[in-house]
């Protein structure tokens, strides 16, 4: 009995070692453009990588229980989660490519256009309306182009509905 067990967890721990040596990268990627940290050199992202730790250990422990939800999508629902948890409590931007944005502004557009997630699931994910959704999407576009003066970035109401 423990022997098959124990061949279990051996499984689980590879199958989540090869989850994270293909996806890892993308999903640091992701993490750090919401915290908007420098990318270079390698290390200059401490935030984004203890978000995605923090995320990736989740959805170890909920491995077992993913019964056929794709993994990638558990992990960066954790990392929005964790970055509206996040950034509801402290930290301003610094000087990254995003920081024009507010983080509600940055974490629609990061999810929309770098992860190619759908206005509906992304709607789904933050607990808001698909016309939300869009609308935050577009203002974001708007403040990058140039077309658009940014929003006041800290007088926050809660960001969006995102929700454990």
């Amino acid at each position: 009995m423990r022997e098959r067990q124990a061949g279990r967890e051996r499984r689980r721990a590879q199958e989540f070692e090869t989850f994270v040596a293909g996806a890892a990268g993308r999903l640091l990627h992701t993490a750090t453009l919401l915290t908007t940290e420098p990318m270079q050199p390698p290390g200059a992202n401490p935030r984004a990588q203890r978000m995605l730790t923090a995320a990736l250990a989740r959805t170890y422990a909920q491995w077992g229980r993913l019964r056929g939800e794709d993994p990638y999508d558990r992990t960066r629902r954790e990392l929005a989660i964790r970055f509206a948890h996040e950034v509801w409590r402290h930290h301003r931007p610094r000087g990254g490519l995003l920081d024009r944005l507010t983080p509600q502004e940055r974490l629609v557009l990061v999810l929309r256009l770098y992860e190619g997630v759908a206005e509906e699931q992304a709607a789904a994910l933050l607990g808001v309306p698909v016309e939300r959704i869009r609308a935050i999407c577009n203002r974001s576009v708007a403040t990058m182009r140039g077309t658009r003066r940014p929003t006041a970035r800290w007088g926050l109401q809660r960001p969006l509905g995102v929700s454990p």
